[in-house]
């Protein structure tokens, strides 16, 4: 991923809890069979001795991608933000020069790291319930794994492959006017919270 200076994002607990706040991503895998994206959940984990964390996520046993993945292959998980379109009519630099175009605001996180592949049965309804845990917090009642009859997650669980990265390198950017000088910054800002949509609002949080 092409960044820029002005758009770096280096500091590494704002980069994990991107991951958390849009932990929807997508697996890349590339070797001599081709490239392959899949999209998934994930669940990140605390790394050890300072360490940037470990991606975990599962597969269908039916999807050969994980074939492979095993003995160790390098991965990428791509995660996206919020983005918004940002229109020159914001810029007050506009009436003044004129010299202005439209952009895209966005955030993005790469984490590239070496994939395990497990099939443990015990590892698998961990993980499990971390994500199923993860996602119910904000849930007025909150629905758990354990709520479904164990017979039947049993033969889920027979149904999948988990797949856990050892964080090797994490790289973010947002790219959210810092470019532009603070009027139009602050142009950007309050045309995005006027606009229509989530996105807009949460790319307008983002702009300082």
């Amino acid at each position: 991923m092409y960044v820029p200076n002005h758009f770096k994002e280096d500091d590494q607990e704002k980069l994990q809890q991107y991951i958390r706040d849009y932990s929807f991503g997508m697996l890349v895998i590339a070797d001599d069979e081709g490239i392959e994206a899949n999209h998934v959940p994930f669940y990140l984990s605390a790394g050890e001795n300072g360490g940037l964390g470990n991606l975990q996520c599962h597969l269908a046993r039916s999807n050969p991608v994980w074939q492979r993945m095993q003995g160790g292959a390098q991965v990428l998980a791509v995660f996206q933000g919020p983005d918004a379109y940002v229109s020159p009519s914001w810029y007050p630099t506009k009436a003044e020069t004129g010299r202005v175009v439209p952009t895209w605001n966005y955030l993005a996180v790469h984490a590239q790291g070496s994939a395990q592949i497990i099939q443990d049965p015990r590892w698998l309804k961990h993980h499990l319930h971390q994500l199923t845990d993860q996602h119910e917090s904000q849930m007025v009642a909150p629905w758990s794994v354990g709520d479904a009859p164990a017979d039947f997650t049993e033969r889920l669980v027979q149904a999948i492959v988990g797949v856990e990265i050892k964080i090797e390198t994490l790289t973010g950017k947002l790219k959210a006017s810092q470019n532009q000088p603070e009027r139009n910054r602050v142009g950007v800002k309050a045309g995005l919270e006027t606009g229509v949509g989530a996105q807009n609002r949460a790319m307008a949080k983002l702009i300082s």
